[in-house]
C-alpha cells in the first residue's frame, strides 16, 4: 500500500494564535492541568488564602481566585502573552530556579483554547483592572489579588474537547490536583467548590494536621514522622506504616522543591526500602518532600513540569532509600513503649553458617536465651504468671509470696503505666502451639510466635551479613552472552560500582560481555539473568536493589525454616525471650513477607467483647 502523497507547501511562519495552540496541547491536556497551572502561579504570587470554584468538572469553568502580590495595570497584557514570566531572565535563573512556574506558558495557552479573563489588583492600586482577549485592561471592582475566569475550555478545539471522560471523571482529576497542591502548602487556606457547593476547605495549620485532613484518619493514625538531612539534602514527611499499606497506588505523594512529581528513581527507591515489610501486592502510602540546591535538580525536562532529573541520581536515590529504610526499622515493639535497651543476642548464627546453609538442608534453632523472670513475677505476681504454681515460679526465677497467691488473676493493673518499659508485656499462655499471649500494661498481647521468630532471625542474618564486606565468587569458566551497546556503555561507565556489588564483568568485543566474577552469597543464580538485571538497574538508578532482593529472599528462605515452628511447645521462659528479642528487633512488627507478628487489645476492646460499662 503506498502512502499518499503530502501536498507541497513553502515554509512559513505559523500565527501566534496556532502556536499557542500547539503548546496548550503540551500543557494543557484536561482542566486539571488548568487547575494546576492557575493554583502554582497563586502560589508563586504569595497568596495565602485561594478559592476554586468549578462547574461540570471544570469544563464549563474554572475560577481561581487568590490574595497574592496582583498584577500591575501595565503588565496585564504581557501577562497572557507567550513566553512572557517575571521568574527568570537569563539561564543561570533557569538552573536555580525556586518558583513552582516559570515557562510563560501557561496563560497564554489557556487563553487561546477558552474563554479568558483576568482580574488583579496590587496594594498600591485604588482599583482592580481586567482584561479578556486581547482587550485592554478596564477598570473593575475586586479585592487586592487575582482572580482568573476560564469558561468553556477547548471550546475553539472541539477535537479535544471530545476527548475529555465524563463530568465526575474530570472533577476527579482536579480534585486530586488541588489536593496535591495543598498537601505541599500547610501554610495557605484552600477552598474548593463544584457547582456551587463547598467540597473541601483547609484552613492553614501543621502538616501533620493538614496531611490527615486530605489523606485521611486511616493514614494519620498509621504513619511514622521522617526528617533526615546529608549534605545537600533534606527529606522529611511522613510514612504509612507496612500494615496500613493500600491495595492501589493512590496516596502517595512525593515532592521535590515544594513541587509534585512522578519520578521513577524517587518511587523506586522508596518501593525498595520497603521491600521486605509489605505483603504481598500492596502499596505504601507516604507523604515525601525533598529539598535540594536547584542546580542539582533539572525541572525543565517536560512541560508539565511534574518529571525531573537529578545530577547525581545514584545519591540522591541511595539518600531516599536509606532514609526511609531507617523510619522503618523503627515499626517494632518499642514504638508502643519504653522499652530497655537492646542486649547482645546470643543465639545470632555467624557468618560462616550462613553461608554453609544456603541451599542445604536446615536445622531447628531455639527460641533464644530465657529472660530473668524476676521482672515478670513482681509486675504480675507469679501465681497468675504460672498457673499458681509456686515451684514452677521459683524455677524460673520469678519471686512469689502468700499475699501474691492470696491476690491472684483478680489483681487490676489498668493503671500501671510505670511497668510499660516492656511494650509487649510477659508471657501468660501458649494457643494451639501456634500463639503466645502475654498481658501488658494495655491489655492482652497476642503473638504469631513462627512470624515474630521468623522476623528476629531474618534481621540477625541482614546484620551478620553487612557486617562483612561483600563476598566475591570467581567463576571456572566465564559466562559469556550477547549485549546491546547500552548494557556494554553500562559496563565501561559504571565499573566501580559493579566491582562494589561483588561483579566483575567485562567486554569481551562490541557486542559480548563476560561475567568473570558474582557475589559468593548467589553463587547458584542464573549468572547471566542476574547481570542483566543488575546492569539495568545500575543504568537507570545508579545502584541496584536487585542483590539485596535476591539475597533478602535467600535469608528469608532460611528465617522461614530455622524460625520456631507451629506446635512446639514454648515454656514460659523462652516466650518471654521471644517477646524480649521482638522488641529489640527493627520491623519485628511484621514478617519477612508483610504479615504482622502481633496484635494488642486494649482493656477498652475486651470490655466492649463483654458488654462491661453498658
Amino acid at each position: 500500500m503506498n502512502p499518499k502523497p503530502l501536498s507541497v507547501r513553502p515554509i512559513q511562519q505559523l500565527p501566534d494564535q496556532l502556536i499557542s495552540q500547539i503548546a496548550a496541547g503540551e500543557v494543557i491536556e484536561r482542566p486539571s492541568a488548568v487547575v494546576k497551572e492557575l493554583l502554582e502561579n497563586a502560589l508563586d504570587a504569595g497568596a495565602t488564602q485561594i478559592t476554586v470554584r468549578l462547574e461540570q468538572g471544570g469544563c464549563k469553568r474554572i475560577c481561581i481566585t487568590d490574595n497574592g502580590r496582583g498584577i500591575a495595570n501595565q503588565e496585564m497584557p504581557l501577562a497572557l502573552a507567550r513566553h512572557a514570566t517575571s521568574k527568570i531572565a537569563s539561564l543561570s535563573d533557569l538552573e536555580n530556579v525556586m518558583t513552582l512556574g516559570f515557562r510563560g506558558e501557561a496563560l497564554a495557552s489557556i487563553a487561546s483554547v477558552s474563554q479568558l479573563t483576568l482580574t488583579s489588583r496590587t496594594a498600591d492600586d485604588a482599583h482592580a483592572w481586567e482584561i479578556a482577549g486581547g482587550d485592554a485592561p478596564v477598570p473593575a471592582s475586586a479585592a487586592p489579588g487575582t482572580s482568573v475566569d476560564v469558561q468553556d475550555l477547548y471550546y475553539n478545539t472541539p477535537a479535544r474537547r471530545k476527548f475529555l471522560k465524563t463530568e465526575q471523571t474530570e472533577f476527579g482529576h482536579c480534585l486530586e490536583v488541588v489536593r496535591r497542591i495543598a498537601l505541599a502548602r500547610p501554610d495557605v487556606t484552600f477552598s474548593l467548590t463544584h457547582n456551587g457547593k463547598t467540597v473541601d476547605h483547609w484552613n492553614t495549620g501543621e502538616l501533620a494536621r493538614r496531611s490527615a485532613q486530605v489523606m485521611g484518619d486511616e493514614f494519620a493514625g498509621a504513619r511514622l514522622p521522617l526528617h533526615q538531612a546529608a549534605g545537600p539534602l533534606t527529606l522529611s514527611g511522613y510514612v504509612g506504616l507496612p500494615t496500613a499499606a493500600r491495595m492501589r497506588a493512590d496516596s502517595q505523594y512525593f515532592y521535590v522543591n515544594g513541587r509534585f512529581v512522578r519520578d521513577k528513581l524517587l518511587t523506586h527507591a522508596v518501593r525498595a526500602a520497603y521491600q521486605d515489610v509489605l505483603h504481598g501486592d500492596r502499596f505504601p502510602s507516604y507523604l515525601l518532600s525533598l529539598d535540594l540546591d536547584p542546580a542539582l535538580v533539572d525541572v525543565n525536562v517536560h512541560p508539565s513540569k511534574i518529571e525531573v532529573r537529578f545530577r547525581d541520581s545514584r545519591a540522591v536515590h541511595q539518600f531516599v532509600f536509606h532514609a526511609v529504610r531507617d523510619v522503618l526499622a523503627q515499626t517494632s515493639a518499642t514504638a508502643y513503649g519504653t522499652a530497655p535497651p537492646p542486649q547482645p543476642v546470643t543465639s545470632s548464627p555467624g557468618l560462616s553458617w550462613i553461608r554453609e546453609q544456603a541451599g542445604l538442608p536446615l536445622r531447628a534453632q531455639p527460641a533464644g536465651v530465657a529472660q530473668d523472670m524476676a521482672q515478670y513475677g513482681a509486675l504480675f505476681g507469679a501465681a497468675t504468671a504460672l498457673g499458681g504454681n509456686p515451684q514452677s515460679a521459683r524455677e524460673a526465677g520469678g519471686e512469689y509470696s502468700s499475699a501474691a497467691l492470696a491476690a491472684g488473676p483478680a489483681t487490676d493493673h489498668r493503671a500501671d503505666d510505670g511497668q510499660d518499659q516492656f511494650p509487649l508485656g510477659f508471657a501468660l499462655a501458649q494457643l494451639h502451639g501456634v500463639y503466645v499471649l502475654a498481658q501488658n500494661a494495655r491489655g492482652l498481647v497476642l503473638v504469631d510466635m513462627h512470624a515474630a521468630h521468623e522476623r528476629i532471625l531474618y534481621e540477625q542474618f541482614k546484620q551478620s551479613l553487612d557486617a562483612d564486606a561483600v563476598q566475591v565468587q570467581p567463576l571456572l569458566i566465564p559466562v559469556t552472552f550477547y549485549a546491546d551497546p547500552v548494557e556494554v556503555g553500562t559496563v565501561d561507565e559504571h565499573q566501580p560500582v559493579l566491582a562494589s556489588l561483588g561483579f566483575d564483568i567485562c567486554a569481551m568485543s562490541p557486542t559480548t560481555l563476560a561475567v568473570r566474577a558474582i557475589p559468593a552469597l548467589l553463587k547458584n543464580a542464573d549468572a547471566q539473568a542476574l547481570a542483566r538485571d543488575v546492569l539495568r538497574e545500575v543504568r537507570e538508578f545508579g545502584g541496584s536493589q536487585v542483590l539485596m532482593e535476591r539475597r533478602n529472599a535467600l535469608l528469608g528462605t532460611l528465617a522461614c525454616h530455622t524460625a520456631v515452628r507451629a506446635n512446639r511447645a514454648l515454656t514460659i521462659p523462652e516466650m518471654n525471650s521471644l517477646l524480649r528479642q521482638m522488641e529489640a528487633t527493627d520491623r519485628a512488627d511484621q514478617c519477612n513477607h508483610g504479615r504482622p507478628t502481633w496484635v494488642q487489645l486494649g482493656l477498652a476492646d475486651l470490655d466492649r467483647l463483654f458488654l462491661r460499662g453498658q
